[in-house]
């Protein structure tokens, strides 16, 4: 089978670091949904503004090259203890196939690239190719009762996170809100715990430097 992008995504994120590690984390987080020009005409889309969510079929198109293997590690497991990769949401997988559900937050029908989807709570980078959309349907796609695995016995530690005030003047409030959103979730490899090591993400074209001390992340 061969599959080519309907769309490609447009993100603050231009680097893989930082990036929420599932979809739905960060809702202030936004992106568009851009569509390749065959693509490009509201009949595709005639009905979606009828959902208020979507699931998103993309590619970790920057880890093509990447070794994989049957055995992972999760970050939710310190980065320590392998799990089978399908027992995983791991960006390294066989076909580099990612899935994601985000909310839809705006359709815009007249634009130059035809109809484009905003969209808040997505994981991916900017530039992702996508290669499928479908509506997320409560009655099927909601199982709130179901197990977690390792997921419910592990719990993600969240930051205190402290921006300076100049730096903070640099993004309009829902940027703001997205990146400290972001780094509450710990962006560093949870085997990595130098209180003296400096980090750096890029949001937004900006490069945000960062370290972490115990519970406190420190824009620096």
């Amino acid at each position: 089978m061969n599959i080519e992008p309907i769309a490609h995504f447009h993100s603050p994120f231009t680097e893989k670091f930082g990036i929420p590690r599932q979809s739905g984390l960060v809702d202030e987080l936004t992106g568009e949904i851009v569509f390749v020009k065959e693509w490009q005409t509201a009949d595709a889309i005639r009905g979606l503004e009828d959902f208020d969510y979507l699931w998103i079929i993309w590619e970790f198109s920057a880890n093509r090259d990447a070794r994989k293997t049957p055995t992972v590690r999760p970050p939710r497991l310190g980065g320590n203890e392998r799990m089978g990769v399908f027992a995983t949401r791991s960006p390294f997988r066989p076909n580099n196939l990612g899935l994601s559900s985000v909310r839809i937050v705006a359709i815009d029908r007249e634009t130059e690239h035809g109809p484009v989807i905003r969209v808040a709570g997505a994981d991916l980078m900017d530039g992702t190719p996508i290669y499928d959309i479908k509506p997320y349907l409560p009655s099927a796609d909601s199982h709130p009762e179901a197990r977690g695995g390792f997921t419910d016995t592990h719990e993600w530690r969240q930051l205190s996170v402290e921006i300076p005030p100049d730096q903070a003047s640099w993004f309009t409030e829902e940027q703001l809100r997205a990146l400290i959103h972001t780094l509450e979730l710990d962006p560093r490899p949870h085997y990595q715990d130098d209180p003296d090591r400096i980090y750096g993400l890029m949001f937004d074209g900006r490069d945000i430097h960062f370290r972490v001390n115990g519970d406190r992340l420190e824009v620096v």
